[in-house]
């Protein structure tokens, strides 16, 4: 609390992008000529040990912009209290590190606060080891103004043989008094070292003027602002009038009276006046950001942008989302009393944001709208505009009508409506994919299914945008729950730009990754914690989210694993080739019951099911995908980090209540971690985990990881292959021990191999009833982990 009432001593009336900029200009003033600089400190009872460090603080942070050199600036110290003391003249150190040493190693001595005796004493020596008023004179007195003798008188006089006074406020400042040691004028020579930043730049600022210091740079230029200087007082208050006691001229008679009491006070009071600081143009002036972008400067060279969602294509937010897909789409959009005018505004607002973000000069879809409430009216045709500025005005022209929520008569409308080919658009190609898109967020007043089914009937690909509560109705007019976009709050509408464009070209793209070849392992916790009912669930979601993958040895191969206190592998990677036999496998799953241990199941995966022995391939995407509860979590984050270094990838599905920051570190990024809050949302989520697989199988793989080689043989990349360096043993991935070449020579056996024969780690070795040796190579499960 003290350094916060500390710096708000002085407060500049400027907004916040002054401030910073304020700050900014002081760290790159940097003052070169020949000038004799003197500090006074303030080392007094009044000013005490912590406000003393500061004036210390702040006269090295004065010195880190003088160019401390012998013909340059010379820098020299008095310490002033009950008497001065000088700590170092102004010869005694040639550069500024020594100086700021020197300053460090300065000792608190403490003492009455005589700061007319050090003025005094100056103009007595004059500046110690100076160069003799042949170069300017700045005195910085560092006090909080609580002199015990005039001051007034030595301050004149100093002034008068030209040295330039500034006098900088510690602690709770008199600033009358200060405003009297300064030069004239006053608000540029009176400065408040709690914001050492702040008063630097006061400092240079005021050094410029007379040329003394160089500004940093053409284009900076010094501002006047309104500040306050505040001093803490200690003010008498009335406290009112209570009962007492008084003599009367009677002897030994008192008599009861009403008497006046006070109390003492501390209050700030408010000294307005001006504040001169440097102000230097920034890279942020010249609003580089496009698009809704805000600048962020980083000093006054550097920026970057924040960039709304689907911008971002380049530094300055240009749009990073583009239809490459030729389509006729139309936005069908509630205008129903439902959502009421501020929905209405959304929806265009984010219309609008959409088609800038995705639409370019040579864009390949029209784009129409249409608006609905009790009617339906389509006040932009679809082709109409071809440039996104003649569509955005339009837009912008669309009014709110409020009529009653019928979603049903809109989709027979648009259905028969909404895709006329006309003269006007002869140059539309008729055989265009169709795809609406509804803006909805209130439920329809009218039957949804019968008009939905008919407008798909026609070929119409429908997309439904709108909140929670909408989502069964949304996946009853779209007829799937991937093409039903859920935003959970107004402001998280615009987070699904990126997503209605993936949709809008998903129409004829096979689901799943169909043509990608990929190695998935599901992990799927079987123990007590989830119950028998929620893994059933989780079959079901493993059942549903397989049949998106083509099912082949050259494709995608599908490994299944359960887990309670212990892992049990169901069926490998190499065991199906068809999704039939797959999908009959899952049916017979067994619950296991029990504790639930993760870190298990990923050690289980990383050495008994990613293995080359059970199927994996070298040189093909991998995936883990662990369903869970969030239970057991304790010890996986190092073996999913054991997985993430072998190229594989830990894709964690957490239901329920779960330790976020446990979970986080399996997932090893929040990318590759989903929450879900019940066993029954699990189902809404599956395109999303599916879509995140294929990004994944899409990614470059490196052949090396997992390392193909058995044995300890050793991966080494070539150009689009690998082979395997092996040690005792043979073959493509050192599958076979190297036999021995033996030399018979007089009955006795010769071997080519070393004498002392070096044993793999996990390797076993038996005696057998003859003395001979076997040899024999443990399987990879049995290694302690």
């Amino acid at each position: 609390p003290t350094v916060l009432l500390v710096l708000s001593i002085q407060e500049i009336h400027a907004d916040q992008e002054k401030i910073v900029k304020i700050s900014a200009a002081g760290q790159l003033m940097r003052c070169s000529a020949s000038v004799d600089v003197l500090f006074l400190l303030d080392g007094s009872y009044s000013i005490g040990k912590g406000s003393f460090e500061r004036s210390k603080h702040f006269t090295g942070k004065l010195c880190d912009a003088l160019d401390i050199r012998p013909d340059r600036i010379r820098v020299g110290m008095i310490q002033f209290s009950s008497t001065p003391h000088l700590e170092f003249p102004l010869d005694s150190y040639a550069t500024k590190q020594e100086v700021k040493e020197r300053i460090k190693k300065t000792v608190f001595r403490g003492g009455s606060t005589e700061t007319g005796l050090a003025l005094k004493y100056i103009l007595r020596k004059g500046f110690p080891g100076g160069r003799n008023s042949t170069v300017p004179e700045i005195l910085i007195i560092l006090s909080d103004g609580k002199s015990q003798g005039n001051t007034e008188i030595p301050a004149m006089q100093l002034k008068a043989r030209s040295i330039t006074v500034f006098a900088v406020g510690i602690k709770f400042p008199r600033w009358q008094e200060l405003h009297a040691l300064a030069s004239e004028p006053a608000e540029q020579h009176v400065l408040f070292a709690g914001d050492a930043a702040d008063a630097a730049n006061g400092f240079y600022s005021t050094l410029t003027r007379p040329t003394v210091c160089s500004t940093p740079s053409p284009d900076c230029k010094i501002e006047s602002h309104p500040c306050d200087r505040k001093t803490l007082e200690t003010v008498k208050e009335l406290a009112g009038n209570y009962v007492c006691w008084r003599g009367s001229k009677q002897q030994n008679a008192v008599r009861p009276s009403l008497c006046p009491f006070y109390r003492w006070k501390k209050v700030f009071i408010k000294h307005p006046s001006r504040c001169f600081r440097t102000v230097c143009p920034e890279p942020c002036d010249s609003q580089p950001c496009q698009n809704g972008g805000t600048c962020v400067s980083k000093g006054l060279d550097k920026y970057y942008c924040l960039c709304p969602v689907g911008y971002g294509g380049d530094i300055h937010c240009a749009p990073k989302l583009s239809i490459d897909c030729s389509v006729d789409l139309l936005f069908l959009m509630d205008s129903s009393a439902g959502i009421m005018l501020e929905g209405f505004l959304r929806f265009k607002a984010f219309l609008k944001r959409f088609l800038q973000a995705v639409m370019g000069q040579d864009s390949p879809m029209n784009v129409g709208v249409a608006q609905y409430d009790t009617d339906v009216k389509i006040p932009i045709e679809v082709g109409q505009h071809k440039d996104v500025f003649g569509l955005m005005k339009s837009i912008e022209a669309l009014n709110f009508s409020g009529g009653e929520t019928q979603t049903g008569r809109a989709l027979w409308y648009v259905a028969q409506h909404g895709f006329r080919s006309t003269p006007v658009f002869a140059d539309v190609r008729d055989d265009l994919p169709r795809v609406v898109v509804l803006l909805t967020d209130s439920k329809s007043q009218d039957p949804v299914a019968e008009a939905a089914k008919y407008a798909r009937d026609q070929g119409l690909f429908l997309i439904g945008i709108g909140s929670s509560f909408l989502r069964a109705e949304l996946i009853e007019v779209t007829g799937h729950p991937k093409q039903a976009i859920i935003y959970s709050s107004p402001h998280d509408l615009l987070n699904k730009i990126p997503e209605l464009q993936k949709r809008i070209c998903s129409m004829d793209s096979p689901e799943g990754c169909q043509a990608q070849s990929l190695d998935l392992v599901f992990a799927v916790d079987a123990s007590a914690g989830v119950g028998l009912e929620n893994f059933l669930q989780l079959k079901d979601f493993v059942r549903s989210g397989s049949s998106h993958f083509s099912i082949n040895r050259d494709v995608t191969q599908i490994a299944l694993v359960v887990y309670g206190s212990r892992a049990h592998t169901a069926f490998t990677l190499n065991t199906h080739t068809s999704s039939s036999g797959l999908l009959q496998a899952i049916n017979q799953l067994p619950f296991l019951g029990g504790s639930s241990s993760a870190g298990s199941a990923l050690l289980h995966i990383y050495g008994d099911v990613m293995t080359v022995q059970k199927g994996a391939r070298p040189g093909v995407n991998k995936v883990v995908v662990m369903l869970t509860n969030g239970a057991g979590m304790e010890g996986a984050a190092s073996p999913a980090q054991q997985l993430r270094n072998s190229g594989i990838l830990v894709f964690v599905v957490v239901i329920g209540d779960a330790q976020k920051d446990v979970v986080l570190k399996v997932a090893g990024s929040p990318d590759y971690l989903v929450h879900i809050s019940s066993y029954e949302d699990l189902q809404h989520y599956e395109d999303l985990i599916i879509e995140r697989i294929c990004e994944e199988a899409k990614s470059p793989v490196n052949l090396c990881k997992p390392n193909p080689c058995l044995n300890q043989g050793m991966c080494i990349l070539g150009p689009g292959s690998y082979r395997c360096e092996c040690h005792g043993w043979e073959g493509p991935h050192c599958e076979s021990r190297k036999a021995p070449q033996m030399l018979p020579v007089a009955g006795i056996v010769r071997r080519d191999a070393p004498r002392s024969l070096v044993l793999p780690p996990d390797s076993h070795m038996q005696q057998s009833p003859r003395g001979l040796q076997h040899f024999s190579r443990a399987p990879q499960h049995t290694k302690k982990h």
